[in-house]
């Protein structure tokens, strides 16, 4: 699936359904769909337990070195004041606000920004890293090293470098391809990882929900020509897909994902040769074997109004067939929550449940947590 994002708005009554799920208003977040496979576990997150936004907050932006010498840019949003994480946790209904850190990664031809909203709600709770995959963002671009097992690498490094795995335990989000990427950054570091949320990615064959070859994937991300003519036509673009969830953040993501040229036209940020490796990586990649070898409970968060109706069926039998491989293993059931009407940058959309699902995992129920052994 690509990870522009989908429309923010489906007509009513065109909400597909196989899932617990929320509609988009935010005083009505509905009960979940009890129709699901038992490998799927519908749970959706309380949202009273996120943290309101700091719109203050400011990262630090650092790098690390991974093998074979590539830097590794990251942002650090910092975390908690140790004298205010209790009454910050019990203000905010939080479980646990001693467990860990989170590691956060962005999908296909995203940087770091991406993630702004929820790690302005997170860091008040968890110390929190926004990783650029290797090729994306600052981080170096070489001409090898994005497969799976090298971008699950560079992502441990980044949590060893950073101090992040000091704490304990820590959890790893990432969306769209940057959830398959979370998948085996979590499976590599196995007792290390208290829980791993997918946001809209990582349980899925594209090929087989997309219906594209990788050749056809790729042309499909070329950016219409009138969009990329100036700056001002690319940020009116972007912003026309949720006018009222622009802001400043979502701004400057935009901005980091093209570079301005003499002429005024735009181009996208990420070279040619790393977009070909990384979908190439992706089409690759059997998410049901990643799973599987994840000791950590496991929340998917899918957004439902990213597609056609019959798109969206083919993603949830996915998220089953992936559930079941997983539950094979001795894993636990996967948590699943689904948005209808909602598009695929859910950080941008939905924030607050994007944070309030990383809690949750950080604290998981028993039923989700399954088998560790």
């Amino acid at each position: 699936m690509s990870d522009r994002p989908g429309p923010a708005v489906r007509p009513p009554g065109s909400e597909p359904r196989g899932l617990g799920s929320r509609d988009p208003g935010p005083h009505d977040p509905g009960p979940p769909d009890p129709a699901v496979a038992p490998p799927l576990d519908p749970s959706f997150p309380d949202v009273a337990i996120a943290p309101p936004s700091d719109p203050a907050l400011e990262p630090e932006g650092f790098v690390v070195l991974a093998d074979g010498g590539v830097r590794l840019h990251f942002l650090d949003w910092g975390g908690p004041a140790a004298a205010d994480t209790g009454a910050i946790a019990a203000a905010a209904g939080a479980a646990d606000a001693d467990a860990g850190a989170a590691l956060l990664l962005p999908g296909l031809l995203q940087p770091a920004w991406i993630w702004a909203p929820v790690a302005r709600r997170l860091a008040s709770l968890r110390r929190t890293v926004i990783a650029d995959l290797r090729g994306q963002g600052l981080s170096d671009a070489p001409m090898a090293g994005y497969d799976r097992d090298s971008l699950a690498a560079d992502a441990v490094a980044v949590a060893e470098g950073s101090g992040l795995l000091d704490a304990g335990p820590l959890v790893v989000a990432g969306h769209g391809f940057g959830a398959l990427v979370a998948a085996a950054t979590a499976a590599r570091l196995g007792d290390r990882c208290t829980g791993l949320v997918l946001v809209d990615g990582g349980f899925e064959r594209v090929e087989a929900t997309s219906g594209l070859d990788v050749d056809e994937f790729l042309r499909g991300l070329d950016e219409p020509p009138e969009v990329l003519r100036s700056m001002a036509a690319y940020l009116g673009d972007r912003r026309g897909f949720d006018p009222a969830t622009w802001d400043a953040d979502q701004e400057r993501a935009a901005r980091d994902s093209v570079v301005e040229t003499a002429a005024g036209h735009v181009v996208r940020a990420v070279r040619p040769h790393v977009v070909e490796a990384l979908v190439r990586t992706m089409f690759a990649c059997d998410p049901a074997e990643v799973l599987a070898a994840v000791v950590a409970p496991v929340f998917a968060l899918v957004a439902l109004g990213a597609g056609d109706p019959a798109t969206t069926e083919l993603r949830l039998s996915e998220l089953r067939r992936t559930a079941l491989a997983r539950l094979a293993a001795g894993r636990g059931s996967i948590r699943v929550a689904g948005f209808p009407n909602t598009g695929h940058n859910l950080m941008r959309y939905r924030p607050a449940d994007v944070t309030a699902a990383i809690l949750a995992v950080a604290a998981p129920s028993p039923s989700a947590a399954g088998s560790r052994a």
